[in-house]
């Protein structure tokens, strides 16, 4: 869902090169000692970028093979101990929504990014993407420290990153990377702090546009200043860090649980730095009953279940399998998605395609196969009441009507969560509860985002 209607529509619908998005990861080390992380048609060029010929790639130790397995999101990481513990979904860069600084990049700056995990662990490892980047990313080191106030880190909490035992890394073009495994003990719902040094010009970067959460940049390699005074820009969009993994807990456990879908899943109009939005909640409420779980979040603000645009995505079914299939100890997935599509489809001029009930249940189906093939539950989420939003119509009301009913009594989904129900006015149930509303009738407050995760069934997932 979206705020800024007339940009979103401006947004071309998204073309995608093929090779990025399936393309088996590598990764090589070259003279400078600079990890090169790509995918596999590509790999040489990024080499050459650190500074060695295309043919003198070194040979790969065990280790980088094994990292360069990881990276390239086999499932089959699970065994190793390895669970999700917070996720974004990232997107091409853009300004549709609100100012941000994926279009400008970032050059000679150290950027600065706070996450909260939902489940701890006595290690952890961080993913970082270039899936949208057009040429490779030079991220000269990271580090990472618990979190304090603001942009600042904890005194004597900061730790340096390596990707493959070294300190730079180099992310080819379409590609991304998780770091070596850091020894440090997560608590659940604990907030980490991520800082990146870029020093070359990196060009648009690939980047999450809602993240709710402040993030900070500054001149210079700040990577080791724990004040965070001199972070002074700051940003309410994540750029680059898609996931934070954890191992240390309950070994062989599989039972995370991922929430997909767009603003409503994304949290867009709850308290940025407070950690309301829906999945935080529903964190939370494990937390509360002593079984902390795994929760991340893969909503993108305004996107759309049939169809995807620059601004706002790749469509969801296209991105269900990057987001949700790569995630590792998970065990079922929660789908809320589909009113963009009936929203934006229905306003004059719009770029976005007259979208019918029956592309909008094929779309469903062929995300629930999707999950299926992989061994993953599948919850479908009734679309949330809209009247007054800016987008509704009564035509539109008709195709949410109808798809709901469907999600309710298809026997499509393996659970069904009936939000249209739980959100709904009493006095008109097409429109949200008026302590639930945003204000723009479309988005949820903090307490409707708290009753969305209280309408949830934990024990059903």
């Amino acid at each position: 869902m979206f705020v800024a209607a007339a940009a979103l529509l401006a947004a071309p619908l998204l073309p995608l090169p093929a090779a990025h998005a399936d393309a088996p990861a590598t990764k090589a080390t070259t003279k400078s000692g600079t990890t090169v992380v790509g995918t596999a048609a590509n790999v040489g060029t990024a080499a050459n970028v650190g500074g060695t010929p295309d043919t003198g790639r070194a040979p790969a130790t065990a280790e980088q093979r094994r990292d360069a397995a990881q990276s390239g999101h086999d499932r089959e990481r699970d065994s190793k101990g390895w669970r999700g513990t917070w996720a974004a979904s990232v997107q091409p860069p853009s300004l549709t929504l609100f100012p941000n600084w994926s279009r400008e990049g970032f050059k000679q700056q150290s950027l600065r990014q706070v996450v909260r995990v939902s489940i701890g662990g006595t290690a952890a490892r961080f993913k970082l993407s270039n899936r949208y980047g057009s040429t490779p990313l030079r991220v000269a080191g990271a580090t990472v420290g618990r979190t304090a106030k603001g942009a600042a880190v904890r005194k004597g909490t900061s730790r340096a990153l390596t990707f493959g035992e070294e300190k730079a890394v180099t992310i080819l073009a379409g590609a991304d990377v998780f770091s070596d495994a850091l020894r440090m003990r997560v608590k659940p719902l604990e907030s980490l702090t991520l800082t990146l040094y870029l020093a070359e010009p990196t060009g648009p970067a690939t980047y999450h546009m809602s993240a709710s959460a402040t993030s900070y940049r500054a001149a210079g390699d700040l990577r080791s200043d724990e004040s965070g005074e001199a972070f002074t820009d700051t940003s309410v969009s994540w750029y680059y860090v898609a996931g934070v993994e954890v191992r240390g807990g309950p070994v062989g456990r599989r039972d995370g649980v991922v929430t997909f879908g767009d603003s409503i899943t994304d949290g867009l109009a709850s308290t940025v730095d407070a950690d309301n939005r829906y999945p935080d909640e529903l964190a939370e409420r494990y937390a509360r009953e002593g079984r902390p779980r795994s929760v991340l979040n893969h909503g993108i603000s305004g996107n759309m279940i049939t169809f995807g645009t620059v601004g706002t995505g790749e469509s969801g079914v296209d991105r269900f399998k990057k987001d949700v299939l790569t995630e590792a100890g998970v065990s079922t997935v929660v789908v809320l998605e589909g009113v963009n599509d009936v929203g934006l489809s229905e306003i004059p001029g719009s770029q976005v395609p007259d979208v019918s009930v029956e592309q909008l249940v094929a779309a469903h189906r062929d995300i629930v196969r999707q999950a299926r093939a992989k061994g993953l539950k599948v919850v479908g989420a009734t679309l949330t009441p809209f009247r007054g939003a800016m987008y509704f119509s009564e035509r539109g009301e008709v195709k949410r009507d109808a798809l709901n009913e469907w999600i309710r009594t298809s026997g499509a989904y393996d659970r069904v969560v009936d939000l249209d129900r739980a959100l709904a006015d009493p006095a008109d149930p097409d429109r949200l509860v008026p302590a639930y509303d945003s204000g723009d009738h479309l988005h949820l407050s903090d307490a409707g985002y708290r009753a969305l995760a209280e309408a949830i069934d934990i024990d059903s997932l």
